[in-house]
């Protein structure tokens, strides 16, 4: 039995493309395990809407005392109430490609006798301003751990990103595939991004500062190695995307090149050389 888990509250105020993320696992999975944070626009409904008999949904009060941990407490509530062996996790603003979802579905069969393989891989796009831009610089994670074997063991890390393994939070092991994950986060229509911004300030208390300033600009600033994107979008995401091609207050600000750009550009340059991202942080161990 193959699980999915997520979390959400407030799907419909900060727009996150709940719906496309739950069904692009829902291609491949017996069961996905929704936790709804109790929300106060309708976010429990439009879950239900899917009415699937294969999304359970879990609720919950969420505790914003317990800051970023809060997001880890949540998904692990998620993870408990799985019955699959194996889960795949996708965040509410994350599609997963129907491609990579197949694959996935044979890497943890291919994997499953292998009790060195905890988790598998897979790799991220990052739109960023617009559903046709690419953030590609090394501040933007590669790849990450989103299919675990199913255990009291292994549970989410710090603000639930990553996973790791028993009271030591080893770093989990994990295999690499190509299966690919839509990050739309930073893509979503301006209105969601002020929204997202304001949330913030109450998980992230360290940030508020941070946060009320860029809530204040109207726009994204420009980052080094933007990319346009003219692949294809997985096939649950195509309508959503659709409904916000067009926002004229989604923008990205002025090029302002500064000095501490350029190593992001010399870590691109030796990446595209040597296949390594130079300094990269990993939630994982490769096996």
């Amino acid at each position: 039995m193959l699980s999915g888990f997520t979390i959400v509250r407030n799907a419909i105020t900060l727009d996150f493309p709940i719906v496309p993320a739950i069904r692009s696992v829902l291609e491949v999975c017996d069961e996905v395990v929704v936790n709804v944070g109790k929300s106060e626009d309708g976010t429990r409904e439009l879950v239900a809407s899917l009415d699937d008999p294969r999304v359970r949904i879990l609720d919950s009060q969420w505790d914003f005392t317990k800051q970023n941990e809060m997001l880890s407490i949540e998904t692990r509530k998620a993870m408990a109430a799985c019955r699959g062996r194996w889960g795949i996790y996708i965040q509410a603003d994350e599609v997963l490609h129907e491609t990579g979802a197949r694959l996935l579905k044979d890497r943890t069969a291919e994997w499953d006798g292998d009790e060195r393989v905890e988790g598998l891989l897979v790799q991220y796009l990052h739109f960023y301003g617009g559903f046709d831009t690419l953030a590609t610089s090394r501040r933007w994670y590669r790849r990450e751990v989103r299919c675990i074997r199913l255990g009291p063991d292994i549970r989410p890390y710090q603000g639930a990103q990553g996973f790791r393994v028993g009271a030591g939070y080893r770093k989990i092991r994990a295999r690499l595939t190509d299966a690919v994950m839509f990050h739309y986060g930073w893509a979503r229509p301006a209105r969601a991004i002020r929204e997202k911004y304001e949330i913030s300030k109450t998980i992230y208390p360290w940030s508020k500062e941070r946060s009320a300033r860029e809530q204040a600009k109207g726009y994204l600033d420009w980052q080094p190695l933007l990319k346009p994107f003219s692949g294809e979008h997985p096939r649950a995401a195509l309508a959503w995307i659709a409904a916000r091609a067009q926002d004229p207050e989604r923008v990205i600000g002025p090029r302002r090149l500064k000095p501490e750009h350029v190593r992001f550009y010399v870590s691109d340059w030796i990446e595209h050389l040597t296949g390594t991202r130079l300094f990269e942080f990993r939630n994982y161990r490769l096996v």
